[in-house]
């Protein structure tokens, strides 16, 4: 299984480590599954940006960026270059390691998950 490790950016929020991630699954899923909040207004289907996060370690073990999701990305509050969609980051590989920061969401309106 994969081990996803989600860190937040409001350092008042404890960091959660998932030992158990499942290839095939998005990080989003994979957050809601472990109750690891994560914005995601549109339901998942990029088709907005509130699911944004910071891969910081283990993008090669992710689906690729599509330019849909790049468009969206350019929309986020405070993208960089490590910036990604929740939504969009499918776990390729079970033997994956892979760190994510988790944006303040203090600043997204919308519907609270």
């Amino acid at each position: 299984m994969a081990k996803v490790k989600f860190t937040f950016e409001d350092k008042t929020i404890s960091e959660v480590t998932v030992n158990n991630a499942e290839a095939g699954l998005s990080i989003l899923e994979i957050a809601e599954d472990h109750d690891v909040h994560l914005n995601h207004n549109c339901g998942g289907v990029c088709a907005c940006s509130t699911c944004h996060v910071y891969v910081q370690r283990g993008e090669q073990y992710l689906e690729e960026i599509s330019d849909n999701e790049e468009d969206f990305i350019d929309r986020a509050i405070n993208p960089r270059l490590e910036s990604r969609l929740g939504c969009q980051c499918i776990i390729l590989d079970q033997s994956a390691e892979i760190d994510i920061e988790i944006p303040d969401q203090a600043q997204i309106i919308g519907h609270e998950h």
